[in-house]
């Protein structure tokens, strides 16, 4: 498996960057966008890369913040073929720990091919998406919001899904910002891989300390970037030696 990282907070390569997350999968002879960042320089950065996105099999939302799914617009119009994966919470109202809307733009269930699941499906053989509800436990890190009914409330993030690829007797599981917990999310599926972000840029020393250690007791290795924070993942790495960070530009072969 090949995963190159089209669009992050970071880069080491020269790339531009952004906050945000567009990751692309190579695996077992398909190919996978997880997420697409907040605007269109996942397909800027893509083609720098060499990477023709109108080799996509199936793009995938992780959860539904801009920061993710912003970039979706631009793709839809330019691959219209590529079926787009998403939760069917993902375009309720999102809104950040100040109360500023966070969320996907509202028009973009009209814009393209987008086919909502829920609960567990395989998108192609080896390839599932599990929703929020296989993660057991409270959302982690600083409350964010959405809006149901008219009625703001704490948001549950049931919006949120991860995608698991099984290739070669191994696990890898593709998560965007594990709001609903990295630890919980690691505990529930106990993959031999996990990659994404996993919320931490606010937690204090003694979190990060605390989900490392739990972190290390898992037999998993982990590769991370965005949401995590750069000088998060500098003091987590000094407690787990599985732990990698991924920049923008950079491909990494599993």
């Amino acid at each position: 498996m090949k995963i190159t990282v089209l669009s992050e907070d970071t880069s080491v390569c020269g790339l531009p960057h952004e906050h945000g997350l567009s990751l692309y999968i190579e695996s077992r002879g398909r190919h996978i966008l997880f997420d697409s960042g907040q605007s269109d320089l996942f397909l800027r950065n893509a083609e720098k890369l060499k990477i023709d996105p109108a080799y996509t099999d199936a793009a995938v939302l992780s959860h539904g913040h801009y920061d993710h799914g912003g970039g979706l617009c631009t793709l839809m119009h330019r691959c219209p073929q590529i079926p787009v994966y998403a939760s069917r919470y993902a375009f309720e109202p999102h809104y950040n720990t100040h109360g500023r809307f966070n969320g996907l733009d509202p028009s973009l269930p009209d814009a393209g091919k987008i086919i909502y699941v829920q609960g567990k499906t395989e998108i192609m053989p080896g390839m599932t998406i599990y929703d929020a509800s296989y993660v057991q436990g409270e959302p982690a890190g600083a409350a964010m919001y959405t809006e149901r009914d008219g009625i703001r409330q704490r948001d549950d993030f049931r919006h949120e899904q991860y995608l698991m690829i099984e290739e070669e007797g191994r696990k890898i599981l593709f998560s965007g910002c594990s709001h609903r917990g990295i630890t919980a999310i690691a505990v529930s599926f106990r993959p031999d891989i996990l990659i994404g972000g996993f919320h931490l840029t606010d937690a204090s020393q003694d979190d990060l300390r605390i989900t490392a250690e739990k972190l290390k007791a898992l037999d998993t290795v982990y590769y991370t970037c965005h949401c995590t924070g750069r000088v998060q993942y500098e003091y987590m790495k000094t407690i787990m030696t599985d732990l990698h960070y991924l920049s923008a530009g950079e491909s990494v072969i599993i």
